[in-house]
C-alpha cells in the first residue's frame, strides 16, 4: 500500500506534482544531506530532522489543504524535489517556492513546476498574491522569480528558526500573474482530485 498525503495532483509536461508519500523518505533524505542543495534551505539535516521536515510537509495538507508538492521526473519516476505553496506561522506571506536535488537543476523544473503551482494557489487556493523568500546570493533562484515576473518589494529575516537568514521578498498580485501569464512557455497542467 503506498501512503501519500490528501491533495491533488498536477501534471505538466515533464513534471508530476503531488503530495508527499511515505515512499519520498530516501530521496528527501539524500536531498537534506547534500550541503550544495540545502545552502539556502536553512542547511544540511540529519535524518531524523530530515524525517520530522518530510511529515511536516506532509501533514500541512491535512491541516491547511495545501503544501507543497513532491516533484516526479515523468521520464525517469524518481522523486526530485519538492515546491509549491507553502505559509508556515510566521512566514512573510503566502509562498510558492521551490527547492530541487542537485541533478535536476538546470533543466527548467523549477519554473515549469512553480507556474503550475502558481496557478493551482490562485485558481484553486483564492490565493489573492504570491511571494517567493529567497536569499540575495541565490543567483538561480533569482532568475527564477525574475521569469515568472515577481519583483522585489522588501528584504527581511525569515522567522524563528530560519531568524538569521535576510531574504529578499519576491512578489506579484494574481492580477499581475494572469496579466503575463499567456507569456510564458508552459501549458496549463492538469489536475486529477486527490
Amino acid at each position: 500500500m503506498v501512503f501519500t498525503a490528501p491533495g491533488p495532483t498536477l501534471e505538466t509536461e515533464r513534471l508530476i506534482l503531488r503530495p508527499t508519500a511515505a515512499a519520498d523518505f530516501e530521496a528527501w533524505a539524500a536531498f537534506m544531506a547534500d550541503e550544495e542543495v540545502t545552502r539556502y534551505l536553512g542547511g544540511v539535516q540529519p535524518r531524523s530532522v530530515a524525517w520530522r521536515g518530510m511529515l511536516q510537509v506532509a501533514g500541512a495538507w491535512s491541516v491547511q489543504g495545501f503544501s507543497m508538492f513532491s516533484v516526479i521526473e515523468k521520464a525517469t519516476g524518481r522523486w526530485v524535489g519538492r515546491l509549491g505553496p507553502w505559509r508556515p506561522e510566521g512566514w512573510p506571506g503566502s509562498e510558492v517556492g521551490w527547492g530541487l536535488s542537485r541533478d535536476a537543476w538546470g533543466k527548467g523544473y523549477a519554473m515549469e513546476g512553480a507556474v503550475a503551482s502558481i496557478d493551482w494557489a490562485f485558481d484553486h487556493l483564492g490565493w489573492t498574491d504570491v511571494i517567493h523568500s529567497i536569499e540575495s546570493g541565490n543567483l538561480a533562484s533569482r532568475r527564477v522569480a525574475e521569469r515568472l515576473g515577481s519583483v522585489i518589494v522588501r528584504s527581511e529575516p525569515l522567522p524563528a528558526p530560519y531568524q538569521d537568514h535576510l531574504v529578499d521578498i519576491w512578489f506579484q498580485t494574481r492580477e499581475e500573474w494572469r496579466s503575463r501569464r499567456a507569456g510564458l512557455p508552459f501549458a496549463a497542467a492538469s489536475i486529477r482530485a486527490g
